[in-house]
């Protein structure tokens, strides 16, 4: 009997973290793939992932819209509740079997608490890791709502385990995203202009000599200081006066103060060294990210995707604290000098070896498989 795998995708994220699982449960003669597009992936402001969705061949079988404006510590949690209704009408309509649940973000815990209350099992992808911020609780407490865990590494599956859940239900898969990733190595560089493609705003600085690629998001625990932590950033990028691309934020609260950081940088300095955009398709991204001397910020992209890349990373504060890391990492304070004194070093450092902390690229086959041949239950025990 073919069974129904619903993948809930709600934001920017999640959509390359979980694609490889799309296309290899699409086209898994024992799975149907059901899409549900919510919250920040339906929204332009935050770049629109559902044009990629589609371009990319995936039907989207519901669109849930829950999020409310304010991008605050409230906004969040009323965000994750009306979330946790709308999702639930979707499972209701969609009767799956298996809802998968990516990471670690407000509106995966809504998606885990819908399916858990309606006896739908869940799998679970990312858990097991250990970072800063609100994201830390949100993604253990999703591994205890869930029944299938899909792990990045040995690492997270001893966490996971270790937590009370059953060995025989924790897989270390590796990380879907690398599996982009390995499909741009193998396939080779398709080199395009990223002006050309898409346009974002600032100057055009020339990128044949370099660039570094820029990506902060607010620190929610400490969302009252993201404009002042993104202006450090921003200020250490302009000291450097290399070409730089900067990506806009995501959802969390305290983005309106990293993006008014942002315009505010961009309006006062336009003729800075920079060029901002708000979204790319993952394998664009990819390239952008591989042909780049160094990453800036504090996205999981610099620790999970460059370390099999072995593009050099500055990640700048707390919010992947904890979070194992390769060699390419060197980790600062939101201090204007110590961040571009670390950039210059890291431009300068070339690649790293390839490392295969988060996976081999082979992680969305090795899922669907699981998933068509485990034995599902939405009840679970403590085994510790």
């Amino acid at each position: 009997m073919t069974r129904k795998i619903c993948v809930v995708v709600t934001a920017r994220p999640s959509y390359s973290r979980v694609r490889s699982v799309l296309q290899a449960v699409k086209v898994h003669p024992d799975l149907e793939l059901q899409v549900v597009a919510a919250a920040s992936a339906l929204l332009d402001r935050y770049g629109s992932v559902v044009d990629h969705i589609e371009r990319d061949g995936f039907e989207i079988a519901s669109r849930v819209y829950m999020v409310v404006e304010g991008e605050n510590l409230a906004t969040m949690a009323k965000t994750t509740g009306l979330g946790l209704m709308e999702i639930s009408t979707a499972f209701d309509n969609l009767e799956p079997d298996v809802v998968i649940t990516v990471a670690d973000r407000y509106e995966t815990l809504a998606t885990a608490v819908a399916a858990a209350y309606m006896n739908i099992p869940v799998a679970h992808l990312q858990g097991g890791e250990v970072t800063g911020s609100i994201d830390e609780k949100v993604r253990h407490a999703v591994t205890k709502l869930s029944d299938l865990h899909f792990v990045s590494n040995d690492l997270a599956r001893e966490r996971v385990i270790r937590m009370g859940e059953e060995p025989e239900t924790v897989f270390a898969t590796g990380c879907p995203s690398i599996d982009v990733v390995l499909k741009m190595v193998e396939d080779g560089a398709d080199e395009f202009d990223p002006y050309e493609r898409y346009g974002g705003v600032g100057s055009s600085p020339d990128l044949s000599s370099g660039y570094s690629v820029v990506m902060q998001h607010p620190v929610t625990t400490e969302y009252e200081a993201a404009k002042a932590q993104m202006t450090e950033t921003l200020m250490a990028v302009e000291a450097v006066g290399r070409p730089a691309l900067i990506f806009w934020p995501n959802v969390d609260g305290g983005s309106d103060g990293t993006s008014e950081a942002i315009r505010s940088f961009r309006e006062r300095r336009g003729d800075a060294n920079a060029h901002f955009f708000k979204n790319m398709s993952p394998e664009d991204f990819v390239q952008l990210l591989n042909a780049s001397k160094c990453v800036v910020g504090n996205s999981s992209v610099a620790i999970r995707e460059c370390a099999y890349l072995g593009v050099p990373a500055v990640n700048v504060g707390s919010r992947q604290v904890g979070r194992d890391r390769g060699r390419n990492v060197v980790d600062v304070d939101h201090d204007q000098l110590a961040i571009a004194s670390a950039m210059t070093d890291m431009w300068n450092a070339g690649k790293f070896p390839t490392d295969i902390l988060y996976g081999d690229g082979r992680a969305g086959e090795r899922i669907a498989d699981m998933l068509a041949t485990l034995e599902l239950k939405h009840e679970k025990r403590l085994t510790y």
